[in-house]
């Protein structure tokens, strides 16, 4: 089911309702949330229920055991061994076999070796990356003794399917949402309307900024030979922009609608096209991905106090991984590449000092927002291709047309930019507070509530009569 249906418009406040009205009863509200996110799951696919039960399950109980080993003890890792290779192993199998055996296949064929191995064409469970890694989270945490495992198999099984951010994020931590799923929640007034303000932000950055750059975007690709060099620029801007109003959109309805039941997701963005460095950038998109990476692989690894030869191999690493994580395509890891060659560089040229402040006020903060942004632009082309030689293609041609000033007309998208230039302004001018229609502290619209409710009319009239045409959230398909 996905948040911009009528399906899901129906959905919320039945179980919104059924919800608060066990509001004594907090294990009957847990029972409630997991029966709503298995209707929310099943509705794509009800065979796609089978194997979030079997990764609950697998989590749920290696943890138990894992709790009731001494520290340190061989049991527990073979525990937590098998639960990741299980876990892992299925996210392989449906999201990476066919990726893999083509790969090899065609790295062969050039040296005269042929291979026959059976494809399996298996549809890829929606949300099988973000699950897997919120559940992989919860089994290192109690191995490593950071968290007590849970014997409450609702409260955890319901941990793993919480159907806001089950499809797309944030990838949450037990420590952090499993506490409140164990906790009694009374409704409160205040924490609704502004999970409702969160999701109508969200709303409008999915349908009227993502959908609409789509159109645009969609078209500019259907022809990249024939475009000009303007038109590709527009079509890359707009990609940034589709890209991000379709997954931070995605995520504040999640983290709205979760504040409708009591809970409180984390952030998952903090405003990334603002970043003044790569590294800026990586610790405000994303967040809960790069959180995890940095947790459970990069810190492991030795993370960046183990020699500079080692702090590239972790970087590369954990950046390679990321772009596989993202999809089975080389695209994908070549995004994850590119991503981590500027991080190494930027790194090696400025050292370990870190951006101060959250302000950008200087003109150099200006260039270096500007730069960071375009290089985060160009990535996005490399993760738009279907093919590494399309995004070849689209920038080559791209940069030849710049380069040599045969610059053209703009075929499509000039109406959309000025919704981008919109948000931008929108988003800056409010960058101090959790979003945009967040307005406390603002006396104006705290004396004046007609002006509030005039903004919050404005902004659903905008999703209403302005929205584009309906598209697939696009981290649905990792």
């Amino acid at each position: 089911m996905s948040f911009i249906s009528i399906a899901f418009l129906i959905f919320l406040p039945v179980v919104f309702a059924v919800y608060w009205a066990l509001g004594r009863y907090h294990r009957w509200q847990n029972v409630c949330l997991l029966v709503a996110s298995y209707v929310f799951y099943g509705w794509w696919d009800w065979r796609f229920l089978i194997l979030i039960i079997v990764t609950s399950l697998s989590s749920f109980v290696s943890g138990l055991w894992m709790g009731r080993c001494p520290p340190g003890a061989a049991k527990a890792r073979w525990l937590l061994a098998g639960n990741v290779i299980l876990n892992l192993g299925i996210l392989a199998v449906f999201k990476y076999y066919d990726f893999f055996v083509a790969s090899l296949s065609s790295a062969l064929a050039p040296l005269g070796i042929s291979l026959d191995l059976p494809t399996l064409s298996l549809v890829l469970p929606v949300g099988i990356s973000f699950y897997t890694f919120q559940s992989l989270s919860y089994s290192v945490d109690v191995y490593r003794r950071q968290l007590q495992p849970t014997r409450d198999a609702v409260a955890f099984f319901t941990f793993i399917a919480f159907f806001p951010q089950l499809v797309a994020g944030p990838i949450e931590r037990a420590s952090h949402l499993l506490p409140q799923i164990l906790s009694p929640r009374r409704f409160r007034y205040a924490e609704a309307v502004e999970g409702l303000r969160r999701i109508l932000w969200g709303a409008f950055k999915k349908m009227v900024i993502a959908d609409n750059c789509a159109l645009a975007v969609n078209s500019i690709w259907a022809d990249v030979p024939e475009a000009s060099a303007m038109t590709l620029v527009v079509g890359m801007l707009l990609f940034t922009f589709q890209i991000y109003g379709d997954f931070s959109g995605y995520s504040d309805i999640a983290i709205g609608t979760a504040r409708l039941f009591g809970i409180r997701l984390k952030e998952n963005f903090r405003l990334p096209y603002f970043s003044r460095s790569m590294a800026e950038f990586w610790r405000r998109w994303h967040i809960s991905l790069m959180t995890w990476f940095r947790d459970y692989l990069y810190i492991p690894l030795g993370g960046s106090r183990c020699g500079n030869l080692r702090l590239v191999r972790n970087t590369l690493l954990v950046f390679l991984l990321s772009g596989l994580w993202h999809g089975a395509n080389w695209t994908f890891v070549l995004w994850g590449l590119y991503h981590g060659v500027l991080l190494v560089g930027e790194r090696m040229l400025r050292g370990a000092k870190r951006e101060k402040g959250e302000s950008v006020v200087r003109l150099t903060d200006a260039f270096k927002v500007l730069l960071v942004f375009l290089l985060v632009c160009i990535g996005w082309v490399i993760f738009r291709a279907e093919t590494v030689n399309d995004a070849f293609a689209y920038l080559g041609q791209m940069s030849e047309g710049l380069f040599s000033l045969h610059l053209g007309g703009i075929a499509h998208g000039k109406k959309v930019l000025l919704w981008c230039l919109l948000l931008v302004v929108v988003e800056w001018m409010q960058r101090r507070r959790e979003h945009p229609l967040d307005f406390s502290g603002l006396s104006f619209f705290e004396r004046y509530r007609a002006c509030r409710w005039a903004v919050y009319y404005l902004v659903a009239l905008a999703v209403i009569f302005a929205h584009g045409e309906g598209q697939t959230f696009i981290y649905f398909q990792f």
